[in-house]
C-alpha cells in the first residue's frame, strides 16, 4: 500500500491505510450505504473486516451499535444486504482500474504479448480469469520467473474471481482471458484494488464466486511486486 492516513475499523479497532479499509456513508435520512471510493459527502465510518465478518456484525446488531458510536447516536438503518453491496462495488471499482490502466498503455492482452514482456523482464503483474486454462496460466507463470530470474520460487499469476465474460466487458476487449501490467506504479494501483476486493470477499469466494459465505484465513497478500526483489508469497 502506499503512504497514507490510517484509519480505524469501527468493528475490529484495527488501524491500516484508508487504501485498504471501506468507508461507510451516512444519508441525511440516517441510509447507511458503502462509499468504496471514498468521495460521498457527510459523515463516514470504516470498516476493514471480511463480508463473511460484516454479515455477521450485521445480523447481531454490533454494526449497527458500532455505527451509532461513531456517528454520536444520529438516526442509523443498515439495509440487510449491505454486504452485498460492498462487494459489488469493490468489485466495479478494480474492474474499473484495469480499465483505466489498459486505455493509459499499461496492460497487456493476449498469452504471445504477455509471454513476450514476461520472458524480457517487463512484467510487474500477471492475471488470469477464472475460466483460463490451467496450462496457459502455468506457461506465462513459468515466463515470469524466466525473466523475472526467480525459478525455482513460487511466483504466478492471480486468478481473479471474475470469468473471461466478465472481463471482457470491462475491458471492452473480446476473449479476455489474460492480463499483464508492465508498468510498477500501474501493477501497484491494481494490487491495491485487488488486495480490497480479495481480502474482503474471502478466500472461499475468489477461488470460487458462487461459494458460500466461511470464515477463514484472509486472502492472499498481492502487495509487493515480486519484480523489486522481494519474495514472493502470493502471486
Amino acid at each position: 500500500m502506499t503512504d497514507s492516513p490510517e484509519r480505524t475499523c469501527i468493528l475490529s479497532r484495527d488501524i491500516g491505510p484508508r487504501e485498504g479499509l471501506v468507508r461507510l456513508a451516512l444519508s441525511p435520512d440516517g441510509d447507511v450505504a458503502p462509499d468504496v471510493r471514498a468521495k460521498a459527502p457527510g459523515r463516514g465510518a470504516w470498516i476493514g473486516v471480511s463480508r463473511a465478518e460484516l454479515k455477521t456484525a450485521v445480523a447481531k446488531g454490533k454494526l449497527k451499535g458500532a455505527l451509532a458510536r461513531a456517528f454520536k447516536g444520529a438516526k442509523i438503518s443498515v439495509p440487510d444486504d449491505l454486504a452485498q453491496r460492498i462487494e459489488q462495488q469493490l468489485e466495479r471499482h478494480a474492474l474499473d482500474r484495469l480499465g483505466l490502466e489498459a486505455k493509459a498503455g499499461n496492460l497487456l492482452i493476449g498469452a504471445e504479448r504477455i509471454e513476450t514482456a514476461a520472458r524480457s523482464g517487463q512484467l510487474h503483474l500477471l492475471l488470469h480469469a477464472s475460466d483460463a486454462r490451467p496450462d496457459g496460466a502455468s506457461k506465462l507463470a513459468q515466463a515470469w520467473r524466466v525473466g523475472s530470474d526467480r525459478e525455482g520460487t513460487d511466483l504466478k499469476g492471480l486468478v481473479l474471481p471474475v470469468t473471461r465474460t466478465t472481463l471482457s466487458v470491462a475491458l471492452g476487449r473480446e476473449n479476455v482471458v489474460h492480463a499483464g501490467l508492465t508498468d510498477a506504479q500501474a501493477a501497484r494501483r491494481v494490487r491495491e484494488a485487488l488486495t480490497r476486493w480479495l481480502h474482503f470477499i474471502g478466500p472461499e469466494r475468489a477461488a470460487d464466486p458462487r461459494a458460500d459465505d466461511a470464515q477463514g484465513p484472509s486472502a492472499p497478500d498481492i502487495t509487493a511486486d515480486p519484480t523489486a526483489g522481494s519474495a514472493s508469497t502470493g502471486l
